[in-house]
Parts: C-alpha cells; structure tokens; sequence
C-alpha cells in the first residue's frame, strides 16, 4: 500500500477502465478522488471510455459526486441503481451520449459480492415483470443501449433473472482513518455502503484499490472490530482535505449520525404546511395505527424511501414518540434513529445499528420490511406504478424494486398531481390553490416499476396522497379516504386519465392530517399496556 496524492491517483486510471464508486445518497462521497480524475480530463482529455458501475449514485444533484464524470468522452457506459442525485449523468443518457442500464439498486449492491466470489452475476427474481425484465426492455435506459445485459433463466420449473457481472478495474472508495498497512475504518462515516465489498471485488478481478481518508494512525490503533477495509485489500491511500471529506452534501459532520449512545437527537425539523407535510401526517397515522394493532408483538420494521416519505421521520421525531412500536430503516444499512431528509439523506440519527447495505437487502429481500412508505411517480389503469423514467428525469429505481416486490405492506406516497399544485388548509378543510399541471393517474405508465399482478408479496397496498387515500386492487384502484373540503367530482375525477372505484364507505381523511394535532394518543396508550403487559 502506498500513500499518494489525489493527482497521482486520477493519473493511475487507463483508457476503457470500468470504474465502482463508494457513497450513498447524499453521503461518502470520495470527492477529493472524483475531483482530481474530473481535473485530469478536463485538462488533458484522458482517460477516455470509463464504464461505471455504482448501488446508488452519490451526488449533490449538481456539480458533485459522480456528477464530476459526466463529461463526453469520460464516460462510455454506466450501470446503475439510484441515478437521481446525479442529473447531469441522467442529461448524458437522454441526449444518446452513453450506454445506461438501470438495475434494481438491491442487485447491484449483490453484484459486489458476487463479482468478488468469482460468479457470473446475480441470479434473483427481483424486478421480474418490471423494466429490468428483458420482456420489457431489460433495464436498458436509451436508443444507444443495444446490448442485452439481464437474461431469463429457469430453475427447478420457476423464472428468475440473471444479471450478468461485468469486470472491474478500479474502485474509489473512502473512509475515515487509515494506518501504515492499509487498514481502514469509518467511524466518522454515515453509513458503510459496500466499502467492503467493492474492494474485493475490485481486488479479486486483479484491479486498483484507492481509498480517501482523512487522517492517517499508527499500526495497532485501529481496533479489528473497526476495521471496514482490511488493508490486504487496498493499493493506494489519499488523504483528503476536510472540505472535500464532508460527511454529508448538508453537513460537514454530526455525530449523531455515528454514536447514538452519547449524542442527542437531531434538533426536530418543523415542516412547512403543505402538500408533504400533509402526506406525511397521513402516512404516519397509517403507521400508528397499525403500530396499535400489533400491541404486544415485535416492533414493526419500517422501510422510508426518499422524496416525499422522508417527511414521515420528520414528523415522527417531532411527536417524540421514541421506539414505541417500530423501528425505522434505511437501504443505506442503518437500523433505527430517525433518517436523516434534504441534503444528508442517506445518513440516520440515531442508529440502533449500521449494516452493510448489501446485509440490510438480504433482510429485505427476504421479507424482513413489515412496512414500507415509498414515493411514486406516476400509476396507470393496471395500477402498475412508475417511480424511475418520469419526464426529462432519468431517477433511476434505486431500492424501490427490491422494497416493493419484497416488503409485507406497502404504501406509496406522493402529490395527487404535479407541476405547481398549491394548496392550502383552513377550518373548512383542504382547498386546492393551483392545480398541477401533470396528472399521475395515467392510462398506461412509462416504466413498470411495480406490478400487482407481479412477484409482489404485499396483497393490501394503499396510494396516499394530500387529498385522498386510495386502496390498490390487482387491476383497479378505490378511493377510501377523501380530505375534508374536497368533492370527487371537482377535485379527483378531472385530474385524472383513468376509472377510479368510489367506496361505499368513503371516509374523511383525519383532521389531525392538515393541523398541527398532536398524533401520538394511540402510541402512548400502547406504550402504557407494554409496560403493564411485561410487568
């Protein structure tokens, strides 16, 4: 192992090189590394060709992360998972400038290992009957993307789909300190990705290891329980500059995020009054309730995904309700606290526990979420829903295939329409301002991301949005829960592209959805008949 500086490090990189990039989210990005090869291009137009292979593509959803590679001719080929945080990659694909597969960000995050243990790729029925599915184009994001990567196998009678491994040369990876052999830890790191993984992989493919760090340790410092990165896996180390190491994209470092023992919680974010904050107060309700239903059992394993359902932790923490009953989880590996929204998504305060995030998909996979809250872009006539291709946006799938395929319940939360919906509350209910341009109860979606009539193990779903609650059939939606102020035939059936079934029971959504009341009456009892039930 050798340190070097993040100039020599960019200089070690060759023509046609497929590249792993540790972050998730808003965290770990290695930037001083992704900096120095973006200077080296620009300088000196080499190298040229790179693929790249990342879970979840960290970036700032402008000039950082893995958006410093997207330069024409830098980049050849991408496979990714969650493609969001990094548009200008997204601009790359929708102009034919590359070669771009997305794939279920759980498989790519099993890639590592499988890569690592010298298989042909992931074998999984994960994302059968979605886009990834080569019925359905296979993951394959443009016209340029010609090659068929992703292939329907039989095994003992039953579909499943191979995503084939590709070789890797370099991986740029980060953590916190390092010593003289190489070992590297993160303790002043969100969240572990695959750090671990993508290093083996990398190294059993007769590929370059490089990692940032930010500060070096003498041999013998670093307790073996610490150590993420043995050094028998690393072949150049980095330091890097503090503002090129910020733990998040919002913060340059909180340790609420690494030692929930002995920091506080966050300071409560208060949410401003509008169509999320809505959402979100109904979606936790939803969480309450069922919360109650399960009095004496195990807490429920909840899964948030990003955009609108990051809210829900925001008002969870701001009713202080604690552990009452559930147990918040987030792809990235953390198990419990409160995820962290805006820029440091990715980030937990808090944690009862940080996993790999490879780890953290088996659980998932294998049924372990009881309950996930996911975003949704749009959903048709079939009630399959589109989270990924919406528009001029290239999202990419991130964990969402994975999740909704896998967890026992599900709901998905999002605006009724988009594109400028304004609304308001007053006592006399929900008033809609300004409509959205965009409806989202579509005839017929873009992208399948979701399937009722799939692979899904959830049979119950419900769509949640800021003025109605509709439950999810296989072929047909019902509208449960309409808010106060509004009537079907002036705010739901102009909006949208489809039939919708009126429930003869058709209720008011709660009040407590569009005040600021507090939510947490039937946790506390819970939390009393807990406490009288274990003595």
């Amino acid at each position: 192992m050798k340190f070097i500086t993040a100039e020599q490090a960019a200089l070690l990189i060759q023509d046609n090189w497929t590249l792993t990039v540790g972050g998730f989210g808003h965290c770990g990005a290695p930037e001083a590394l992704l900096a120095a090869l973006e200077r080296r291009f620009l300088n000196h137009g080499s190298p040229v060709s790179l693929s790249l292979l990342f879970a979840a593509g960290v970036g700032d959803r402008g000039q950082q992360g893995v958006n410093r590679l997207a330069h024409q001719g830098l980049l050849s080929s991408i496979i990714g998972g969650f493609w969001s945080l990094a548009p200008r990659l997204g601009d790359m694909v929708r102009q034919e400038q590359i070669v771009a597969h997305n794939w279920p960000q759980g498989v790519v995050s099993h890639m590592f290992r499988a890569i690592a243990g010298g298989l042909p790729g992931v074998i999984t029925s994960t994302g059968l009957g979605t886009f990834t599915d080569p019925s359905l184009g296979g993951g394959r994001l443009n016209q340029k993307t010609v090659e068929p990567l992703v292939d329907l196998i039989d095994i003992a009678g039953s579909d499943y789909l191979l995503y084939r491994a590709p070789r890797l040369h370099c991986a740029l990876l980060r953590g916190t300190s390092c010593d003289a052999n190489g070992n590297v830890s993160m303790e002043r790191e969100a969240n572990f990705q695959d750090v671990l993984a993508q290093a083996q992989a990398v190294r059993n493919c007769g590929g370059t290891v490089i990692v940032q760090v930010q500060n070096v340790v003498e041999n013998g410092t670093l307790a073996p329980h610490s150590v993420k990165i043995p050094g028998i896996l690393v072949d150049y180390v980095v330091i890097a500059q503090s503002q090129l190491h910020r733990q998040t994209y919002g913060e340059q470092y909180n340790a609420a995020y690494c030692n929930a023992a002995t920091q506080p919680l966050l300071p409560i974010v208060t949410m401003a009054q509008g169509t999320k904050k809505i959402i979100a107060r109904r979606a936790a309700l939803e969480l309450l309730k069922r919360v109650q239903a399960r009095a004496f059992e195990r807490p429920l394993v909840v899964n948030l995904g990003i955009g609108t359902p990051e809210g829900i932790a925001a008002v969870l923490q701001a009713e202080t309700l604690g552990d009452a009953g559930f147990v918040l989880s987030v792809e990235s590996g953390a198990v419990g606290g409160y995820p962290a929204g805006g820029d440091s998504f990715g980030a937990t305060s808090n944690p009862q526990a940080i996993l790999n995030q490879a780890e953290l998909f088996d659980f998932y996979n294998g049924g372990g979420i009881d309950l996930a809250f996911l975003g949704f872009g749009e959903i048709d006539s079939q009630c399959r829903i589109n989270v990924s291709g919406l528009g001029n946006r290239i999202n990419g799938v991130g964990g969402f295939i994975n999740i909704s395929q896998a967890a026992r319940s599900l709901v998905f939360c999002g605006t009724f329409t988009a594109g400028g919906l304004v609304v308001s509350c007053s006592a006399d209910g929900l008033q809609i301002e300004q409509e959205g341009s965009i409806k989202k109860l579509v005839k017929r979606v873009r992208q399948i991301c979701y399937d009722p009539q799939g692979t899904a193990r959830c049979t119950d779903p419900l769509l949640i949005t800021e003025r109605a609650v509709l439950r999810i059939h296989k072929r047909h939606l019902e509208l449960i829960e309409l808010a106060p102020g509004c009537t079907v035939e002036r705010d739901i059936l102009p909006h949208i592209d489809m039939p919708v079934v009126i429930s003869k029971t058709l209720a008011n959504m709660p009040w407590t959805a569009f005040n600021n009341e507090p939510l947490s009456a039937p946790v506390a009892s819970l939390d009393i008949r807990l406490r009288q039930a274990n003595g």
